[in-house]
C-alpha cells in the first residue's frame, strides 16, 4: 500500500469561514501561520493562522 504525503489541517476555530464543521477541517489547501508581535515563548499560542477570514 502507497503512503500519501498528504497533510490535512484541522480546525475548530466556527467563526472563520474555511471551517468545515462536519469533519473539523480547514478548507483551504494550505494556511499561513505568522508570529504574534512580542512573542518568544517557544510555546504554540507563540503563532496564529493568518488565513483566517471571519463568516
Amino acid at each position: 500500500m502507497k503512503m500519501e504525503n498528504k497533510q490535512k489541517i484541522n480546525c475548530t476555530v466556527e467563526s472563520c469561514i474555511y471551517n468545515n464543521p462536519d469533519n473539523e477541517c480547514c478548507n483551504l489547501k494550505s494556511i499561513i501561520v505568522t508570529p504574534k508581535t512580542n512573542t518568544h515563548t517557544g510555546t504554540p499560542d507563540e503563532s496564529k493562522c493568518s488565513s483566517y477570514e471571519s463568516e
